[in-house]
């Protein structure tokens, strides 16, 4: 595969889908889905009907079809449930196995990752985050049976996936140490994950992808190429301005008027010392732009990541009520963003972009009940009796103190981001009582790159950004 300029973010949940990867790719890039939250995704697309036939067109080419049929049986609705968004729930993860969750999973990441692939010979990313540690096994396998060719993972240091990966995709059984609270330094706790024990001993032949984890600082990059189970492929280099999640400044937490971390001179990049660690490597951060891209070229990056300009293109997930507006704001000069420290349960800085009906309003973020009811951005801790519990800082705030959680400045504003950006992408959920869950949109905080493409028309393409990427600077 030739190394790629561009790599598409994997942005959300379902904001980098199936549709916009495919669209990057084919036009020569590196596409990237999200592989975050994709077996509610796929369970949520079924009950809607499945428009387009898409998701029982690639479960039909999922390795294993007692599964496939399985899932169909239990999820797919004709014409989409009588109730909208009132879905039916699926299982939280735990550390105990649970076969039917770990099925949907995999079948789900085989899903996305295979029509991201059809139709074309161009290479093909999943994005993952180490923070969310609990379905990235059964998500790992599911993508390598669509013969993913790179895995992309951050928010965290994780030095096991290149491992994990050479053993998945010899079909070998893998385990993954989860961070377990509250245990004392010598008990180590593990996810596990077995291929044939789920599916039987009649397994595909499978190829191991390329691993780009994605990392805030020179001083990281050396550590997950010291410590890594195994070869890193290239590294991604993401800068404070990106959306999402954001790795906190280095040293004391000084906060402006607005509540957002002040970044200073300790979170500079070293170029000379990435470029010493002897591997390619992608900036990321606000270089979405033909100045940008020439910029990382000069300084010996490979290429650059890009979210922002694809988060707003016509085939990004996010609905079209939102683009529209974020559209419209950026035409108008008038966007906001902020780096919001309290937003996310991870405790990471987390951008946030203000939008009129989203929980970015306090009035509509007062109107939620706090609940988890999702559950992929739960921690798992050890109880005095010794059993394993699961809390989140966004559920009731009783509940997650009675658990043993911290009381912090900041608890009260917390927001499950697992609801919020499922109902980003179109897909909320609803309750008996008639309440349906917010969006919560997050975006790189330079906007400048959608602004310059949307001069002279209301909308553009994923071509379109990379066209202009690639194009004169």
């Amino acid at each position: 595969m030739n190394t790629p300029q561009v790599i598409q973010g994997g942005m959300g949940i379902g904001v980098s889908n199936w549709r916009l990867a495919h669209a990057v790719s084919s036009a020569g890039q590196l596409g990237v889905i999200s592989g975050i939250g994709l077996d509610g995704l796929l369970a949520r697309r079924l009950q809607d009907g499945d428009i387009g036939g898409h998701m029982r067109r690639a479960l039909a080419a999922f390795p294993f079809q007692e599964a496939a049929q399985r899932i169909i049986h239990k999820y797919f609705v004709p014409g989409g449930i009588a109730r909208k968004h009132l879905y039916a729930r699926i299982p939280q993860f735990t550390l105990a196995q649970n076969d039917t969750l770990n099925e949907l999973n995999v079948a789900a990441n085989f899903s996305e990752a295979w029509l991201a692939k059809e139709g074309h010979n161009g290479p093909v990313g999943v994005n993952y985050l180490e923070k969310v540690q609990l379905p990235n096994l059964s998500s790992l396998y599911g993508a390598l049976l669509a013969g993913i060719d790179y895995v992309i993972m951050g928010a965290g240091i994780p030095i096991e996936i290149p491992g994990i990966l050479r053993k998945l995709s010899h079909n070998e059984p893998a385990d993954m140490t989860i961070a377990v609270d509250n245990a004392s330094k010598d008990e180590k706790f593990f996810a596990k994950f077995d291929p044939r024990a789920l599916f039987g001993d009649s397994l595909p032949s499978l190829k191991t992808p390329k691993f780009l984890p994605i990392v805030s600082s020179t001083f990281l990059a050396s550590i997950m190429i010291k410590k890594s189970n195994g070869p890193i492929d290239g590294l991604i280099i993401e800068g404070p301005s990106a959306g999402g999640h954001n790795a906190p400044p280095r040293g004391k937490l000084i906060l402006n008027d607005r509540r957002e971390p002040v970044y200073g001179a300790r979170d500079e990049l070293d170029m000379e010392k990435l470029r010493e660690l002897g591997i390619p490597f992608w900036l990321a951060g606000s270089y979405g732009s033909p100045e940008g891209l020439q910029e990382a070229l000069s300084v010996g990056a490979a290429g650059i990541q890009v979210g922002t300009p694809f988060a707003v293109c016509e085939e990004s997930g996010i609905t079209e009520e939102l683009k529209a507006q974020i559209r419209t704001q950026v035409q108008e000069h008038r966007e906001s963003v902020r780096t919001d420290i309290d937003a996310s349960p991870t405790g990471f800085p987390f951008k946030v972009m203000e939008l009129s009906g989203t929980l970015s309003e306090t009035e509509v973020y007062s109107q939620r009940e706090r609940i988890c009811n999702l559950g992929y951005l739960r921690e798992p801790y050890k109880k005095d009796d010794g059993s394993l519990g699961y809390r989140c800082p966004a559920e009731r705030i009783e509940s997650f103190l009675s658990k043993g959680g911290t009381a912090s400045e900041g608890l009260e504003r917390k927001q499950c981001l697992c609801n919020a950006l499922y109902a980003t992408v179109g897909e909320p959920t609803a309750y008996e009582n008639g309440y349906v869950e917010k969006a919560l949109v997050t975006i790189g905080s330079c906007l400048d790159s959608v602004r310059t493409l949307l001069q002279h028309r209301d909308s553009y393409t994923a071509r379109d950004v990379i066209d202009y990427i690639m194009g004169p600077a």
